[in-house]
């Protein structure tokens, strides 16, 4: 196993292919504090690079997923000369940066939520390509009951449950349950608690079976072409096809399908 320690933030490769990054603050309910968001940040960049990683894990330790921003931090900004403004902008930058560099990151990123997730921890887990949870995990956007509304979270959020249940969560600011996150699509399966890990693994163990090239093409071509138009998603589709059929592991893969073999990938 290799591990890669930064205090907030674990970094393990317990098996060929898959890597799991662990939040590591669970005093703290494993807030989103600037530099956990920079360290997320760089970790799913590195991942990504790396070409003996074929799909990302996220766990965190402790009673809970994750809580969201650090509010006691940016409180305590507050005290600056423009009143915090400055560090919230960058706050809110920083997370919005490494929301999207899991979206861009060529592995796919599985979420295993054991606690609770709120706030921008649940836009962590609605950031994820696929997320498992703990039947009794819960998932909230509750800024609203403290006067500050889950405007960053909603992003991530509106693009993973219909429209007026992420209202419902947005304004009502109440807990939804994990039997009913995995009903809506903010994750795709409630399991017992201590199936959360195995289950996250057997997704993992089954993507790396797969092509890397092949995944890191569809991962990119599913979310340019769900913010499209029909006509143009389907004009980029087509093109991602083609090119997609060039390819030398689309070649083998054919191949092995019709000589009945298993396909011996090649690309990264």
């Amino acid at each position: 196993m290799t591990v890669v320690e930064t205090n907030e933030l674990l970094v393990t490769r317990s098996e060929p292919g898959v890597a799991v990054v662990t939040l590591n603050r669970p005093q703290v309910r494993n807030a989103l504090s600037l530099a956990m968001l920079h360290k997320l940040h760089v970790a799913f960049k590195a991942l990504g690079a790396d070409a003996g990683v074929s799909a990302i894990v996220l766990a965190a330790n402790g009673p809970a997923f994750s809580s969201g921003h650090d509010l006691k931090e940016m409180t305590a900004h507050r005290a600056d000369r423009d009143g915090g403004r400055a560090f919230f902008e960058t706050t809110m930058h920083s997370c919005s940066e490494m929301m999207q560099a899991i979206v861009h990151c060529p592995r796919p990123v599985i979420a295993a939520v054991t606690g609770t997730a709120t706030a921008a921890g649940c836009q962590l887990v609605a950031s994820c390509d696929l997320a498992i949870a703990a039947d009794t995990a819960t998932f909230a956007t509750p800024g609203v009951n403290i006067g500050l509304f889950c405007s960053t979270p909603m992003v991530a959020l509106s693009r993973n449950v219909p429209r007026k249940k992420a209202m419902e969560m947005l304004l009502l600011g109440e807990a939804m349950s994990a039997s009913d996150a995995a009903l809506y699509g903010l994750v795709n399966r409630a399991v017992p608690w201590d199936a959360v890990m195995a289950e996250a693994f057997g997704m993992a163990r089954k993507i790396a079976s797969k092509s890397k090239a092949t995944v890191a093409t569809g991962k990119t071509a599913f979310y340019r072409q769900i913010e499209a138009p029909l006509g143009e998603a389907y004009t980029y589709a087509a093109r991602v096809m083609v090119e997609n059929m060039m390819a030398a592991d689309a070649a083998e893969g054919i191949c092995a399908f019709i000589e009945k073999r298993p396909p011996q990938w090649k690309g990264d």
